[in-house]
């Protein structure tokens, strides 16, 4: 068996490097760690340690087999269910969260803002147009499309600051 104060000196020098090639792999915090904490548990039982020149290759490889394994453990369907899920539901959740502050901002603009300023938000924001292509069609000055516009920025800012 290989002296604690040993492993307890190369857990210090080579975890980080370790837990972050077993993370970049698994895209899995636990498993990771689980497989770095195996690989040092083998390398508590074993009998020999190789040279401290070949160490830090030793370990890095040790941490990359242990990975490769665990990912020959799953199985395809899971391992594309489990990125799916993970994905998926954060992706949706902040999607669904957007689309809620943007609808509450377009009922605050179509029913708080006064004419003109509710067309060019709506114009603006709706339909895309830019400021210049606005003024065309209200046949406005550029500048006041531009002014009626802040001020309607501003008053929605205020209204949804928290």
């Amino acid at each position: 068996m290989i002296d604690k104060t040993i492993l307890q000196r190369l857990f210090c020098q080579h975890y980080s490097e370790m837990i972050h090639l077993a993370r970049t792999l698994l895209y899995d915090g636990e498993e990771a760690e689980d497989t770095v904490q195996d690989v040092f548990v083998r390398l508590m039982e074993a009998d020999m340690l190789p040279s401290e020149s070949k160490m830090r290759a030793y370990l890095m490889t040790a941490v990359h087999n242990g990975c490769v394994n665990r990912i020959r453990q799953k199985s395809v369907k899971e391992q594309a269910k489990n990125l799916y899920c993970t994905e998926t539901e954060t992706d949706m959740r902040y999607i669904e969260e957007r689309l809620e502050t943007l609808d509450a901002v377009c009922d605050y603009a179509d029913s708080q803002l006064a004419e003109p300023h509710r067309t060019i938000f709506r114009l603006r924001f709706k339909e895309g147009l830019m400021l210049k292509e606005i003024a065309l069609q209200l046949d406005m000055n550029l500048k006041t499309v531009f002014k009626y516009l802040s001020q309607s920025i501003q008053r929605v800012k205020e209204h949804f600051r928290p």
